[in-house]
């Protein structure tokens, strides 16, 4: 992993906008020169606590205490590392990085990875070319037409054609100045035995509709392929997994979807490429793709990055539907808020989009229901519920699915439901299926919060409101705030205090930190400190809320110097050391100024009659 400049990372700073970047998760409003207010992104509430400077920026929850800077907010929402966040807003702001001094064997693994990326995306680039420019491909330009799919929409997923000789693409990267073993290595050519020469390599993908698999941030690490003929098996092939890409990591059009899913709360999972473009076309921008029925814990883990809510859309023939309750026992336990798309068998999104039009389908999607309904809709679907031996196993098999539903009206709902398809009275059904029985494999508690598979009507859980700062801590604190809100005044008194006048090492981190940029708190934040970047964070947004005054400054420095005094006098009286009766003096002489501070605060704000 590579190391850059601490210019580098200033200059990413400086030319990222925290507005910009919370703005694609939540709404933000103008609350005062240089601050924005909005709902929370990190949790659920209905009165805005969210903070954002502009100036400085940093952001802070006043509710749950969420806070720090860009690159804080890009690691929490993307799901990144500190240099994946810096990698990432470096490529979006447009700023050069430069890698610090680093040993030759990791220099060397940066390297060869650049030139794996290089090499994909050069390949990604020459499929395009091809899709568009050869006259080879025009049956491969035929059938996406005949799929409803524009040129705009293949042009945005960069979809491609893989020529059908042997060697074209092995040929061309070579001209690039590509080796074999490089165009090997990133997937690009396969040969028959491993023991043959490299002479031997030939180009993996012919003749077929090339799909780029990229990561979050749009770089490709490999490729899906359709077969374009009949007599092409597999239909679909993918690259192979290698130190680039890995399948089961992979969502398809995620880093396209992912403004989309953020502003909508919610992701559409499709099984297909086609699905996917489809989707896009018809203005449903917040989809991706699993390319198969089977999901990864990986790809979950990629789902909740994009959105707590995830919508499956996948075929309802049984290998779909099966797949469904695979993706709900890979979910448990993630917070993720699991709803099915009825979709007709045989039927998948794009067909949908192509036969009845953009609105069917978006239609169909608000129709989504919770996964526990999904749940008990196809145990009715597939049970025997025309004998009481059936109806019993039909209970049976519920029974573990209803254990996963709080008390609640969706709970009430499917038993009236059961009931009435099973033609049983509604309280003999609750009573059977309130007995205990075994749970799903893998269910985990039978109390469901949202986002476990039985559960997506309750609320997901709060993080916990701030709590309460204890008075030292609160007389640090709001000296700290108003320091940050005069600077010039605050410069020589924050100099002045030792360190030891502090209670806590967290907190003389922050007066360190602040002591050398307190006119710009957020620059020199380390990458690896991430609770002093929402220490400073909270710190900026509670200055933002103030009425600047010195006499307040000097009163909360005198709080801060009394707590000091207290915790020496109580030191001196456990050791039996001397000096108390001189350290009380001095307290008294410190209260007497305090109080004449406050009240000369107080004179300052009182309202003008």
């Amino acid at each position: 992993m590579p190391r850059y400049t601490d210019e580098s990372k200033d200059r990413v700073r400086q030319a990222a906008d925290i507005v910009d970047l919370v703005s694609a998760r939540t709404d933000l409003r103008r609350a005062g020169p240089g601050r924005f207010m909005g709902l929370c992104p990190f949790h659920e509430e209905r009165t805005p606590s969210f903070s954002v400077n502009a100036d400085e920026g940093l952001y802070h929850c006043f509710g749950c205490g969420a806070g720090g800077d860009v690159f804080s907010f890009v690691m929490e929402t993307e799901g990144l590392d500190f240099v994946g966040a810096l990698e990432s807003l470096a490529q979006r702001y447009g700023v050069e990085l430069e890698v610090a001094d680093e040993d030759p064997a990791a220099a060397e693994r940066r390297k060869r990875r650049e030139r794996l990326l290089e090499v994909l995306e050069r390949a990604a680039s020459f499929y395009e070319r091809w899709l568009w420019e050869s006259r080879e491909a025009e049956p491969a330009r035929r059938y996406l037409r005949g799929r409803g799919i524009t040129e705009e929409t293949l042009r945005t997923y960069r979809v491609g054609y893989a020529p059908s000789a042997w060697d074209r693409l092995m040929n061309a990267g070579l001209q690039g100045g590509f080796t074999h073993r490089e165009m090997y290595d990133a997937g690009l050519l396969v040969r028959p035995n491993k023991s043959r020469p490299p002479a031997r390599l030939y180009d993996r993908f012919r003749r077929r509709i090339m799909f780029p698999l990229t990561d979050q941030r749009g770089r490709v690490l490999g490729f899906g392929a359709r077969a374009l003929g009949a007599d092409q098996q597999p239909k679909y092939i993918n690259s192979s997994d290698n130190e680039i890409y890995h399948k089961g990591r992979q969502l398809f059009g995620a880093h396209l979807a992912r403004a989309a899913a953020a502003r909508a709360g919610e992701v559409i999972v499709a099984e297909g490429y086609m699905d996917v473009l489809a989707l896009h076309q018809a203005g449903i921008e917040n989809v991706v793709g699993i390319m198969g029925t089977s999901l990864t814990e990986d790809q979950v883990g990629e789902l909740g990055k994009l959105a707590r809510r995830v919508l499956l859309a996948l075929d309802a023939d049984n290998a779909g539907q099966e797949a469904m309750v695979r993706a709900a026992r890979v979910a448990q336990g993630r917070r993720l808020e699991l709803r099915v798309v009825p979709l007709d068998e045989g039927r998948d999104p794009a067909d949908i989009v192509t036969e009845d039009g953009p609105e069917a389908a978006r239609a169909l999607i608000e129709r989504s229901v919770p996964f526990v309904s999904f749940r008990v809709e196809r145990e009715l679907a597939t049970g025997d519920a025309t004998t009481a031996e059936g109806k019993d196993r039909i209970i049976a098999a519920l029974r573990p699915i209803f254990a996963q539903v709080p008390p609640s009206a969706l709970r009430e709902e499917l038993l009236a439901h059961v009931a009435s398809r099973l033609d049983l009275q509604p309280a003999l059904v609750s009573s059977w299926l309130a007995q205990p029985g075994s749970r799903e494999p893998g269910s985990g508690a039978p109390t469901a919060h949202r986002g476990e598979p039985g559960g997506s009507q309750a609320p997901p859980p709060r993080l916990p409101r701030q709590a309460p700062l204890s008075p030292v801590v609160r007389a640090e604190r709001d000296f700290l705030v108003h320091c940050i809100a005069m600077p010039d005044e605050a410069e020589p008194l924050l100099a002045s205090v030792p360190d030891e006048a502090f209670s806590s090492d967290g907190m003389r981190r922050v007066v360190a930190h602040l002591r050398g940029h307190l006119r710009a708190p957020a620059e020199g934040l380390p990458e690896d400190e991430p609770g002093l970047r929402r220490a400073i964070a909270a710190l900026v947004a509670a200055a933002d809320q103030i009425r600047p005054s010195r006499a307040a400054l000097q009163g909360q420095l005198a709080n801060v110097e009394l707590a000091h005094l207290d915790r020496q006098i109580e030191a001196a009286k456990a050791s039996g050391a001397g000096g108390i009766a001189e350290l009380r003096a001095r307290r008294e002489r410190l209260v007497e100024r305090r109080d004449m501070l406050i009240q000369q605060w107080l004179d300052e704000t009182a309202p003008v009659e």
